[in-house]
């Protein structure tokens, strides 16, 4: 079927798109109640962040989704947005904004297909079963042409899949290769099991902190599904809300955002949060998929030593190892995950000028960044805290 027959049109809201048709193509693998590989592109959580006021209006994150019909049947769509701004997106191009307009020329607005606020990689361009090669040529060459036809500077999509990087790259896009920490279960029954496969150095050196956090003065639990309540939302907020504005100026999430996760994202969610005198003191936010759990938000009220270590990194392990998942994504940056048995780990993004000049310049730089971060994930992956040959002295 060619691309000629496909339609592509732009929804402004997901309210103009049944839930059901999204999901076809966001997350085939849970058609029959099955969890989505990850939450972040299904029709609950970005509508979550429309209904929420997280994005629109005057975030810079306008909805534009991009919709590919064949015959009025939806076999294609893409979290597109408009950007006044390149906040909010992990991978980062304020240099490239700032060449260009010092060129003479508008960076903003852009346009970009992404999970807003959400360093998670995942699919971008999603397509129903079956229309995998016409529905993701057509989205691409949409959103290209989309650019085009408005005289925008450039369109973007990021944290998208490897695959699709090699895929919109034979049709014109330029990849970017980036890198985060994430940790692997490689079949580990418990905590101790993952902690054997360290160098005694550092096996000590994980106990040491987990021992320390864990004697804060209170206890630590973690709520999902039904286990969530708003009293867990009214705590983590607050330690999102200082987070948030030490980090960024002003959270990027609404406090509504929180009330609609709890009606619609909860069984997604893994809360883990740490009490002492009757008062939550610190949380941490996870997300979790068919295999995966994601890191997203941390913050406290009180500073205890190590505990941060504690919760968004040895929780999420525990998390992961009894659920059976086969990684955590602990977020963007942070090379003091490295220690902590996080390794890093590619992530991709596709980028495309509308000038030709500015396209050779940013193609020049990319191609000098991926040397450098092919080589920077071989050095940090050599000084992880695996051990290093198969004989090590015990304990």
């Amino acid at each position: 079927m060619s691309a000629q027959e496909v339609e592509i049109t732009i929804v402004q809201s997901l309210s103009e798109i049944n839930a059901a048709d999204w999901d076809a193509c966001a997350c085939p693998e849970a058609v029959d109640g099955a969890r989505p590989n990850d939450p972040f592109t299904t029709h609950r959580f970005l509508k979550a962040l429309e209904d929420s006021g997280s994005v629109g209006g005057r975030t810079g994150w306008q909805p534009q989704y991009l919709t590919a019909r064949i015959a009025g049947q939806i076999i294609g769509v893409a979290p597109l947005y408009v950007k006044s701004h390149s906040q909010g997106e992990y991978i980062f191009d304020h240099s490239w904004a700032h060449a260009y307009e010092q060129a003479g020329g508008q960076y903003y607005p852009k346009l970009q297909v992404a999970v807003p606020h959400t360093p998670a990689s995942g699919r971008r361009f999603l397509t129903r079963e079956g229309f995998e090669e016409t529905g993701f040529n057509a989205l691409v060459q949409g959103a290209v042409q989309l650019t085009e036809n408005n005289n925008l500077s450039s369109l973007h999509a990021t944290f998208c899949t490897e695959e699709e990087a090699k895929r919109a790259e034979a049709l014109g896009m330029m990849v970017r290769k980036n890198q985060q920490f994430h940790w692997c279960n490689e079949g580990h029954s418990d905590f101790d099991a993952f902690l054997s496969t360290l160098s005694s150095r550092k096996r000590k050196n994980i106990r040491k902190e987990r021992a320390t956090a864990q004697s804060f003065g209170g206890n630590i639990q973690t709520f999902t599904g039904d286990s969530l309540k708003p009293e867990h939302w009214d705590a983590f907020w607050r330690f999102y809300q200082d987070t948030g504005a030490r980090k960024w100026g002003q959270p990027y999430l609404t406090r509504a955002f929180f009330d609609i996760a709890h009606e619609v994202l909860r069984d997604d969610i893994a809360l883990v949060l740490a009490e002492r005198d009757g008062r939550w003191v610190a949380g941490a936010l996870n997300f979790i998929g068919a295999d995966t759990l994601y890191g997203r938000y941390w913050g406290c009220s009180e500073h205890h030593s190590c505990l941060h270590f504690e919760l968004c990194y040895y929780q999420a392990i525990d998390i992961a190892i009894e659920m059976g998942l086969g990684s955590v994504e602990a977020g963007a940056q942070g090379e003091h995950k490295l220690a902590r048995g996080y390794l890093p780990t590619p992530t991709w993004s596709l980028h495309w000028m509308r000038d030709a000049g500015f396209a050779r310049a940013v193609g020049e730089f990319l191609n000098a960044e991926r040397a450098a971060v092919d080589e920077e994930i071989e050095i940090l992956t050599d000084y992880g805290p695996f051990k290093k040959t198969k004989v090590e002295e015990q304990e």
